[in-house]
């Protein structure tokens, strides 16, 4: 049985690893550590090239953490930026920014960025998963009653696809998976490149 660590104390990831597991028939007692790495943008760096990073350097992270472990582990690395004309948005500090950010969202589209990547000893690959999403025209009403259940806070550009935070979607255009936060045909393809398999 291979062993995984998620590089994530993301509860969303968390729930699509085990899912894409379970669809594998495999295991799903996977370990969880927190990569522990700085998030700040470097200067002039692309919200495409942030996820990137991010997850390159999430998932290297908590494998050197593991490089004397008798079983190298399989760690997987994800990180989502919300891409605004070249803007990355991470996740709102409080509800004021929250706020905001759902009003330069309203009405228009936007890209999310999710970098994946995975480390299996001295093996490493990653890719970028990019999707389009258009919000609905967002009223002030509509914003305070979404404010109103907490659910921005923690999410990359301020809402959840997943949660109640779909009524503000109209569209997307990609890997919706992506949009949560761990792009689960783009995850299988890279473990596949590993010629690893899930059991």
């Amino acid at each position: 049985m291979m062993r995984i660590i998620l590089a994530s104390s993301s509860p969303r990831r968390v729930d699509l690893l085990t899912q894409l597991l379970e669809m594998h028939g495999a295991p799903t007692n996977f370990e969880r550590e927190t990569p522990g790495v700085d998030e700040q943008p470097i200067p002039g760096e692309s919200p495409r090239e942030l996820a990137l990073r991010l997850a390159r350097e999430k998932a290297r992270a908590v494998a050197s953490r593991h490089v004397d472990d008798a079983i190298a582990p399989l760690v997987i690395g994800a990180d989502t930026v919300v891409d605004v004309d070249g803007e990355a948005f991470g996740q709102p500090v409080d509800e004021a920014h929250a706020r905001s950010m759902l009003k330069r969202l309203s009405g228009r589209a936007h890209r999310v960025h999710t970098g994946v990547c995975v480390v299996h000893g001295q093996r490493e690959d990653s890719a970028l998963e990019s999707t389009l999403v258009e919000m609905h025209p967002l009223d002030d009403a509509t914003l305070d009653r979404y404010l109103a259940t907490g659910e921005p806070i923690g999410k990359a550009g301020a809402y959840a696809i997943q949660g109640e935070g779909a009524i503000l979607v109209a569209r997307h255009v990609g890997s919706l998976t992506g949009v949560v936060g761990l792009p689960l045909e783009t995850l299988s393809r890279l473990v596949g490149n590993l010629g690893l398999g899930w059991n």
